[in-house]
């Protein structure tokens, strides 16, 4: 008889077991690093030199958030060693001089890469460090985070960001939240820099280059989080069901990990709702042609909402399920969380009772003259210095590297 070991503990074990045998490795690969010195009399091997600066990605949709980041820093002539966890990640086949792209595995062959990587600054947008599998670095100096998302940085699963030394906003909200929860954790103050968001203002200039989308039906996206609290484990077929009954063009882009996570879910739904000239189910890597082409979106808690609403100046039309915050770093905060106040000011939210009359609600965000002020006054709470963000992100990590790299020096001699 097999001997059951509930997720919780078993991640708890997997951890331990990981922080053994990392000690061990470490112990080892240290001794080893100190017998090469020796025998090479003192001089030190080009892979034992400490990289300066290193983007992770767990998944290649995040290229969109560092590639501006790249282009900048290459224009600049910094190196960057970026570590992806997709082996079809974008950012392996770049162009830019000074960014050197890697596939260093899935899962937990890249945490333990990373685990033991040398570097002075490492940014990545996943959260979760030192919490589980990827742990902080001994040899790694400073570890920055910057968000995927125009808006709350407490939707992280808990302690989230909490041991990053410095958190790159968008927003004074969230900096707000962040000193909120260091406080409830007393938790030493990170770096907190207002930078902007560098993948929005990429978005933007590219919808002014690509101008207007061509004549088309009017069309809804879908485009649903994934979990319990999402639009399809809450409401199921019955909004396609609705949706369809408008006689209007519907796209659906599920969630890229609902495909992982809800898989049963999602391929009986297509199976209901096959493929047809009216309906479409969309999974392109890039959103930005299927985002150029809606008239309007329905999501639940997904950041796509503000993608859509700010930099396209559309509206949105945003469920309201009973959505459970204690798994998130939300839970711990008395204030109500941002997004449900600029939700309203956005577009209308889609209840059980207004579900059946969807063309009207659909037709009434499209005409009503009060969203169009209420994206204006949004963008202005969440989105600091547009067209600034990849330059204000490069100005602070050049800054920071200049400050580390001179302590380094002075502590040295």
């Amino acid at each position: 008889m097999f001997m059951y070991i509930d997720p919780g503990t078993g991640s708890m074990l997997f951890t331990i077991l990981i922080g053994v045998i990392g000690a061990a490795f470490y112990s080892l690969k240290v001794l080893w690093m100190k017998l090469r010195f020796a025998v090479s009399g003192g001089k030190a091997k080009e892979n034992d030199r400490k990289i300066p600066f290193v983007i992770f990605s767990d998944d290649k949709r995040y290229w969109t958030v560092f590639e501006p980041i790249c282009r900048e820093m290459d224009r600049r002539g910094k190196e960057v060693v970026y570590m992806t966890a997709s082996e079809d990640d974008p950012a392996l086949k770049n162009t830019y001089a000074h960014v050197k792209a890697e596939f260093i595995g899935k899962g937990n062959k890249a945490f333990a890469k990373l685990n033991f990587l040398k570097a002075t600054l490492l940014l990545s947008t996943t959260p979760g460090l030192d919490v589980y599998q990827w742990k902080r670095s001994k040899q790694v100096q400073y570890y920055v985070h910057i968000p995927h998302a125009a808006s709350e940085i407490t939707l992280y699963r808990m302690f989230g960001i909490d041991y990053y030394d410095a958190i790159l906003l968008s927003g004074e909200y969230q900096a707000a939240d962040i000193r909120s929860l260091e406080k409830l954790r007393e938790l030493p103050e990170k770096e907190l820099v207002q930078v902007g968001i560098p993948y929005m203002d990429e978005m933007a200039a590219r919808l002014e280059k690509a101008g207007p989308a061509p004549e088309h039906p009017r069309t809804v996206l879908l485009a649903p989080s994934w979990g319990q609290s999402a639009i399809f484990s809450v409401y199921g077929g019955k909004i396609l069901d609705v949706l369809l009954k408008t006689g209007y063009h519907i796209i659906v882009r599920p969630h890229p990990q609902s495909f992982a996570s809800e898989k049963e879910l999602l391929e009986g739904l297509m199976k209901n709702y096959p493929e047809s000239e009216q309906l479409e189910w969309n999974r392109d890597t890039d959103n930005f042609e299927v985002l150029r082409r809606s008239d309007i979106l329905i999501s639940d808690f997904s950041g796509v909402i503000f993608d859509f609403t700010l930099v396209y100046d559309k509206p949105v039309i945003y469920t309201d399920p009973q959505f459970d915050l204690s798994p998130y770093d939300a839970w711990w905060l008395k204030t109500p969380l941002w997004t449900t106040s600029a939700l309203p000011r956005l577009g209308r939210r889609l209840t059980e009772e207004n579900m059946g009359e969807i063309k009207e609600v659909i037709d009434s965000c499209l005409t009503a003259p009060e969203y169009a002020e209420g994206r204006r006054r949004v963008k202005e709470e969440t989105w600091a210095h547009p067209g600034e963000g990849a330059a204000r992100t490069v100005d602070y990590l050049l800054s920071r590297y200049e400050e580390l790299t001179s302590e380094e020096k002075r502590t040295a001699k």
